[in-house]
């Protein structure tokens, strides 16, 4: 990649949240002062929230690298559970095997532990990151844990960090309670245009960029106007802007390589951007839809944006599409059966264990952020984030792998199957007159395959990969050939990763 010619040691806007990169503006030395503070109080209880991308996990990771060696910290990631999964989770971070309690048990478990380690002199520290997603119920069982004390002191430190959505659960009239416990507050907001240079000098010092000039001083005005001073959009335009620069055989990032990024990625103007819709509590886990962007290297997942612009019809065009048009479609197998089908335009998907992917596995051997899928006019492939456990291609791991029809790639115990609508067009396959584009099944044709969950995170009412019935016999006949191709290869996948399941860790946070 760019490495070598812009003389850096690493990759300077990385998606997955190192430490080493953190960027300590005014607010976010504040709110990390604030996670501090848990250690200095015993009853010390901090809120902290921000927008998708804002840094909260990245701060995270950062207090968690210095926080002294009597301190016992539970750090829950997924919250997407039942009060009873929630204090399983808790305990299982305390080191117990708690799926077999009651939810009593449970609880006079966690409140004994939290007593003999305030005996022992030892502090502990619960952290819930993602917190927007967790029930009334399960922020109840939170507070009646906060309460836990001694005679003296209380013994249960905790922070919840959240999405902006956390600010409106909890000033509900219903958790007035636990918002008493709470004694400090404090939301992330984006950083300032002087910031944001700040921000990308400081990704690239640590990079190894010393004192170069890697991007030319009218590119920054740029990033702010397309970014909003949100870190993970300024990583994913930087990142690519980089590799539009190393593509064009040029030393330093220009304003041109900024643009012809923003036109790859299919971005608008931040202040043009939609803004997130926010989840209630009664939906059930959902994944995002694809959105229709391409090429980063690392980027995190945006949502989907308009396809009026000018740069999306060129792509498109350029990959004998329309507009929007699926040009590939990824399916999700475990255990040799087909769960879920990705339509797959023009643009990435992200794929990882919590519900800010693209494409949500909810599996303990699946990171938070595993892997990307990125669809150019010409090409697709599929990208490790640094995951703990990695991707597979014919039971070698690879960092990055160039996909073709009917490629089998193992992520976890799940089997991703691609198949390339480009190339069955070419063969005559038939087209889905409902949707625009090629539709295929492990079934006969006319029926359709139940999508079934993977996972508490698994989308509920996931579309269905159907088949549907074409006037030619050639094509029905070459279609039954091809899905037949595809079923094989899942259960030759399934096959491979049930030999491997054993061998597989579980995936980091």
């Amino acid at each position: 990649m760019y490495l070598e010619p812009f003389k850096l040691k690493e990759l300077p806007f990385r998606l997955s949240p190192d430490p080493q990169f953190l960027y300590l503006s005014k607010q976010h030395a504040r709110a990390k002062a604030y996670m501090e503070s848990t250690l200095w109080f015993t009853d010390g209880f901090v809120v902290i929230t921000g927008e998708i991308g804002s840094g909260k996990t990245t701060l995270i990771e950062s207090f968690l690298k210095e926080v002294p060696a009597d301190v016992v910290v539970a750090q829950i990631n997924q919250t997407q559970v039942s009060a009873i999964d929630f204090l399983q989770a808790v305990l299982l971070q305390f080191g117990f095997s708690p799926f077999k309690m009651r939810k009593a048990e449970l609880i006079s478990t966690i409140n004994n532990f939290l007593v003999e380690q305030y005996a022992a002199g030892r502090k502990v520290l619960l952290i819930v990151d993602e917190a927007q997603n967790l029930t009334m119920r399960v922020l109840e069982e939170i507070r009646l844990l906060s309460g836990v004390e001694t005679t003296k002191d209380k013994v249960l430190r905790i922070i919840l960090a959240g999405q902006p959505e956390l600010n409106d659960k909890l000033d509900a009239p219903e958790l007035a309670q636990l918002m008493q416990r709470v004694r400090l507050r404090f939301h992330l907001q984006t950083l300032a245009e002087t910031e944001t240079k700040s921000y990308i000098q400081h990704r690239l010092d640590v990079a190894g960029a010393g004192d170069r000039e890697i991007f030319a001083p009218d590119t920054y005005t740029e990033v702010y106007r397309y970014c909003g001073g949100v870190p993970r959009l300024i990583n994913t335009l930087c990142d690519t802007a980089m590799m539009a620069a190393y593509t064009a055989d040029r030393g330093a990032v220009t304003r041109t390589d900024i643009i012809s990024a923003v036109r790859e990625l299919q971005w608008v103007e931040y202040s043009a951007r939609p803004r997130p819709t926010p989840t209630t509590q009664q939906q059930p886990p959902q994944q995002q839809q694809p959105p229709q962007q391409p090429l980063p290297t690392q980027p995190p997942p945006q949502p989907p944006l308009p396809q009026s612009e000018p740069e999306t019809a060129l792509a498109a065009a350029a990959a004998g599409a329309e507009p929007g048009t699926t040009v590939a479609r990824l399916l999700v197998a475990t255990e040799g059966r087909t769960v879920q089908e990705i339509p797959l335009r023009i643009g990435r998907v992200i794929i990882g264990r919590t519900p800010d992917n693209d494409v949500q596995i909810d599996s303990r051997f699946i990171s938070r952020h595993h892997c990307q899928v990125i669809t150019t006019a010409h090409s697709c492939h599929i990208e490790d984030l640094n995951s703990t456990n990695g991707i597979y291609v014919k039971a070698a791991r690879v960092r990055r792998h160039h996909l073709n029809d009917g490629d089998v790639v193992l992520v976890g115990k799940h089997e991703l199957i691609y198949v390339d609508e480009r190339a069955a067009r070419g063969r005559g396959a038939f087209a889905d007159p409902a949707s625009g584009g090629v539709s295929f099944s492990d079934t006969a044709p006319g029926r359709h395959t139940p999508a079934g969950a993977y996972g508490a995170g698994g989308r509920a009412g996931a579309p269905q990969v159907a088949l549907r019935a074409d006037r030619s016999r050639s094509d029905n006949r070459d279609s039954r050939t091809r899905i037949a191709a595809v079923g094989s290869r899942v259960a030759a996948a399934a096959r491979r990763s049930r030999r491997a399941a054993s061998e597989i860790p579980a995936g980091r946070p």
